[in-house]
């Protein structure tokens, strides 16, 4: 199995410039983190073809959230919420998947 972590930089808040530089190399290496430390069981479960995308973000309180954003086995999702609970992120809870403010 792939496992693919992504940070998401883009929030519905907007923090000063200085504090937004610092936010984002932190949610670079949690994302990094995530993907090649703390998922890399998931790379010998199941089919090479199959993967498991997860998105990472900043809510507003500055807590980082997170959400699989592909069809996976509940397992797979059990696992990820397991591992991202330990950690401290908080599930992303959105009504739609892949929702992204376009170029204004």
């Amino acid at each position: 199995m792939t496992v693919t972590v992504l940070p998401i930089y883009e929030t519905d808040f907007r923090p000063d410039a200085s504090l937004g530089k610092i936010m984002n190399e932190r949610l670079r290496i949690a994302a990094a983190d995530l993907q090649d430390i703390h998922l890399q069981h998931l790379n010998a479960i199941g089919q090479r073809s199959d993967d498991v995308v997860v998105y990472v973000s900043y809510n507003p309180k500055y807590k980082i959230r997170w959400r699989v954003v592909n069809d996976v086995p509940e397992e797979i999702e059990d696992f990820v919420t397991q591992i991202c609970g330990k950690l401290g992120y908080i599930q992303w809870k959105t009504a739609a998947i892949n929702v992204f403010k376009g170029i204004e």
